[in-house]
């Protein structure tokens, strides 16, 4: 093929960028709160996949609406289907944004706004590249469906409720993580902690509540504990020194009778702990030397004596290695604390080959037996690989390598996505591996640059492996 892609790329910057920030205005996270008949997992999943599908009908292309949660973009013709797998939800803003998460602005040639790199840009770029083959007028000899889910972010809801109604692809990719590729992803559980009641007699300080976190799969940012009594004289002092040793942020203020501390770390994606500050275990650390009522302090001196910068799950003892895979990670993401009613804690768990979601959780349980009840939350994914002499997996390397002049390699990650639904799925780009990963964080953006740039891979991409 003697097309030049990254020259037919860049002929379409100003209407991506148009496109994009139409899809980037829209709040998407799933929201079934305020669920409505029309949209099953909330308004904003519902009109980014409805404003998704209108730029492809616009552009021509067949579409299909698979109950307001998910769709599908076609192209070419063929015995075999190869799937395109992106998503229009997004994790929730969350604190500590400079500008509207929901208000794109452009500056220094980057994209700011939720949903920009994870997953509305590369999904565009992957848009964009399948929009460059039909207005060239070439034949791909495959059918390409490129299906958008609506909650990728939580539980796969339109995903799934996809491969009940619609044809299951025979292999895909998922614009969706970071280049080279990956072919590999750790198997993902939750876990909530569920503290037994403790008796006992009240403390100088009583822990009324305590909150962080906003998703199982966003290392917290923020968190809150609201005490009562008699505060040590050096409280403050104490504090400010916690804050400034740590280079975190916070505030003590008071409200009548109760003590209120916010503390400020670095949100970022579960899938890496160390990328992020955990406020919640940080807090806790903090707590922990003051004398506390029981059932508080046994809950915040969990927190800090298990749970604090361990991200391998050392303390919890449910570490494991795998050659290929790497470490288990454990990100405790999600607290819920009042003085009488619930104590909880949301552990998400990133694990390798040689366990299990179950043996995990039961060595959970084992360390915590006196402490909690340990059970699985929502739906666990097993780790997925493919191998790299796949077809699949080795075209992709191919198209990388002679689009970027950069050596490729395959990779294993700790995040989740649709790639790994199918037997032959991988996740390709489209984020640089130099480029700094920022999904899930506050102030999330996306070079334009390597937009246009995988916007010409995926175009490669897709030619050769409809081949």
């Amino acid at each position: 093929m003697t097309l030049n892609w990254q020259q037919e790329a860049a002929k379409y910057k100003d209407q991506m960028l148009a496109d994009l920030t139409s899809l980037l205005k829209i709040n998407s996270a799933r929201d079934v709160e305020h669920k409505e008949d029309d949209a099953p997992l909330g308004p904003g999943p519902r009109d980014a996949l409805l404003q998704f599908l209108a730029i492809a009908d616009r552009d021509g292309f067949t579409t299909k609406n698979v109950e307001n949660v998910a769709g599908r973009i076609e192209l070419g013709s063929g015995d075999e289907i190869f799937g395109i797998l992106g998503h229009m939800d997004v994790v929730p803003a969350g604190d500590g944004w400079e500008t509207n998460p929901f208000e794109p602005v452009i500056k220094d040639g980057k994209i700011y706004a939720r949903g920009s790199s994870d997953d509305k840009g590369p999904s565009i770029a992957a848009y964009y590249a399948l929009k460059l083959l039909k207005d060239n007028g070439i034949e791909l000899n495959k059918k390409v469906h490129f299906i958008v889910g609506t909650d990728e972010e939580s539980e796969w809801v339109g995903i799934n409720r996809y491969l009940e109604v619609e044809p299951k692809p025979d292999f895909a990719i998922s614009p969706d993580a970071n280049f080279p590729i990956i072919n590999g992803e750790k198997g993902i559980v939750s876990y909530l902690m569920t503290f037994k009641p403790v008796d006992g007699a009240d403390g100088d300080m009583t822990l009324v509540s305590f909150k962080s976190g906003l998703r199982a799969n966003m290392v917290p940012q923020t968190a809150k504990a609201i005490l009562t009594g008699a505060m040590p004289a050096d409280f403050q002092a104490k504090f400010d020194t916690y804050v400034a040793d740590h280079k975190l942020q916070g505030t003590i203020t008071t409200n009548g009778d109760q003590t209120i501390i916010d503390l400020i770390g670095k949100g970022s994606h579960a899938q890496e702990p160390k990328a992020g500050v955990n406020a919640a275990t940080h807090l806790a650390t903090f707590l922990a030397d003051f004398a506390l009522d029981t059932k508080g302090g046994n809950y915040i001196g969990t927190i800090a004596r298990l749970m604090h910068e361990d991200s391998r799950g050392h303390l919890l003892n449910i570490n494991h290695t795998d050659d290929v895979m790497g470490d288990l990670t454990a990100c405790p993401a999600v607290f819920n604390y009042t003085q009488d009613g619930v104590a909880t804690v949301l552990l998400n768990v990133r694990y390798p080959k040689g366990v299990t979601a179950e043996s995990t959780r039961d060595g959970l349980a084992n360390t915590l037996s006196d402490l909690a009840d340990v059970t699985i939350d929502g739906h666990a994914q097993e780790p997925h690989y493919v191998p790299g002499d796949d077809p699949l997996v080795a075209t992709l390397l191919n198209v990388f390598e002679e689009q970027t002049g950069l050596k490729g390699h395959e990779q294993v990650i700790g995040g989740g996505t649709y790639g790994r639904i199918l037997e032959r799925g991988v996740a390709f780009g489209a984020l640089p591996e130099e480029r700094e990963n920022v999904m899930h964080q506050a102030n999330e953006y996306m070079h334009i640059e390597d937009i246009m740039n995988a916007i010409a891979i995926y175009a490669d991409a897709i030619y050769r492996l409809t081949r």
